[in-house]
């Protein structure tokens, strides 16, 4: 069958495909290969600007020329570097003949031999990928969790002064408020977005083995370490790592993995919180006309958002487990696993993407139930019992948090009047049981 949404193996390319349409710029074969081709001139206009003896008369006019080669590239480019790689059998070499051919064009055939001049190709991989994956976390990744962020930002606000029945082990535990409940993952997910923002998006650019073997050979006079970090951090944006085999040992791209993993696991918490909310009824969910809910039991609104976002976010993680675990390692001074695995970060990244927009989704949708809060905060009053025995403890009456517990720890209903009731059997001052009347489950909230 042709490829298409209905025929495409992955979700990704298939169901979700209008869901990540916007990463096929960043992580699809063509963007690599544009990505590649974008690195290539850059690193050629580099040495122009050294300049190399043999580059001195290239005409700097023709800078814009060869730099619309990458900024137009479009799908027939890459459909001719791909003509040539299966005769080179070889994808980034491939690039390299595909530039000779524009160079031929633009009759600047006498400098083309210093397309791709002292590199290997994981010079440009690792610089091009990393490339790719800063634009794509930068310009589609950040403003969408920004956007979470700001959504429960507003929630927590708007439901800050509802008070909730917490349960810690699944019982019923001192009330705390909703909207408490939600700002615990605004900072939970705004810590982990600040950290994955200070790690540095490297690259390796250092020749065969990493040590500019091929440059120093045929241009010992010049400072190539200095050039190429002047390449690498200033030109291309990235961060150069100083010592390295063939490849990065990409260290940081496992750091970034696995921060997108932790963060992903935050919102696997999430998911299942609200989840377990809708499943109390704490929640009703708004009602589209014409959707099913169950193919069954008509009356069935199911909370598929929060279970789709928790389910990708599992398939997110997998992914980034073995990228973080698998890229930092290498034999030697380089094996090819490194290559197949890096043709799949955006795998993970748009399955995490999904989770966030279907999250979103759900979170739009959610009708808060007050009455059902209210109802398990008034049939949970035994909650009530820490605030009074703390307040005994302070007035140092005796074994208070045994008298409390003998009250509660029973199987009989505990209710305002219970709870009332024991209070005016305590020898204290008709102060104290005042005080401790005012305690409900709905005020008992902290700060």
């Amino acid at each position: 069958m042709d490829l298409n949404e209905l025929t495409a193996i992955s979700p990704i390319d298939g169901r979700y495909r209008d869901k990540v349409k916007e990463l096929d710029i960043y992580f699809s074969e063509f963007a690599l290969i544009k990505y590649r081709t974008l690195v290539e001139i850059e690193y050629f206009i580099a040495l122009c600007d050294l300049p190399l003896p043999q580059l001195k008369k290239f005409d700097k006019e023709n800078y814009t020329a060869i730099r619309e080669v990458y900024r137009n590239f479009n799908l027939e480019d890459a459909k001719r570097v791909k003509e040539i790689e299966k005769v080179t059998n070889h994808d980034v070499k491939a690039v390299e003949y595909f530039l000779k051919e524009k160079f031929d064009v633009l009759a600047l055939s006498d400098f083309k031999e210093f397309i791709h001049f002292g590199l290997t190709s994981q010079d440009i991989n690792n610089t091009a990928i990393p490339y790719s994956l800063r634009d794509a976390i930068n310009l589609e990744y950040y403003p969408l969790l920004d956007g979470l962020i700001e959504k429960l930002t507003q929630l927590s606000d708007v439901w800050i002064d509802i008070p909730m029945l917490a349960r810690t082990h699944g019982q019923p535990a001192s009330p705390t408020r909703l909207g408490k409940e939600i700002k615990v993952y605004v900072e939970r997910l705004s810590k982990q977005l600040e950290l994955l923002k200070d790690i540095p998006c490297s690259a390796k650019f250092g020749g065969a083995t990493g040590n500019f073997n091929a440059h120093n050979v045929a241009y010992p006079d010049i400072e190539w370490v200095n050039f190429a970090n002047t390449f690498v951090n200033d030109v291309l944006r990235l961060e150069r790592l100083q010592t390295t085999t063939q490849i990065s040992h990409y260290d940081d791209f496992g750091a970034i993995f696995d921060n997108l993993k932790r963060i992903n696991t935050i919102l696997i918490d999430l998911d299942r919180d609200f989840w377990m909310y809708i499943s109390m009824g704490y929640f009703k969910q708004t009602i589209k006309k014409g959707e099913v809910g169950s193919s069954a039991m008509p009356h069935k609104v199911n909370p598929i958002d929060f279970e789709n976002s928790e389910g990708n976010l599992g398939i997110a993680n997998a992914y980034f487990q073995h990228l973080s675990q698998k890229l930092p390692i290498s034999r030697m001074q380089r094996d090819l696993t490194d290559s197949t695995v890096l043709r799949n970060i955006g795998v993970p990244i748009a399955h995490s993407m999904i989770s966030i927009k279907s999250l979103l989704k759900g979170l739009d949708k959610l009708i808060i139930n007050q009455s059902v809060i209210n109802n398990d905060l008034e049939n949970n009053w035994s909650v009530v019992a820490e605030a009074i025995q703390t307040i005994l403890r302070r007035e140092a009456y005796p074994n208070p948090y045994e008298a409390l517990k003998e009250l509660t720890r029973t199987n009989s209903v505990i209710n305002k009047q219970t709870i009332s009731n024991f209070i005016d059997s305590l020898e204290v001052s008709e102060k104290i049981k005042n005080e401790l009347k005012m305690i409900t489950p709905q005020n008992y909230t902290g700060i």
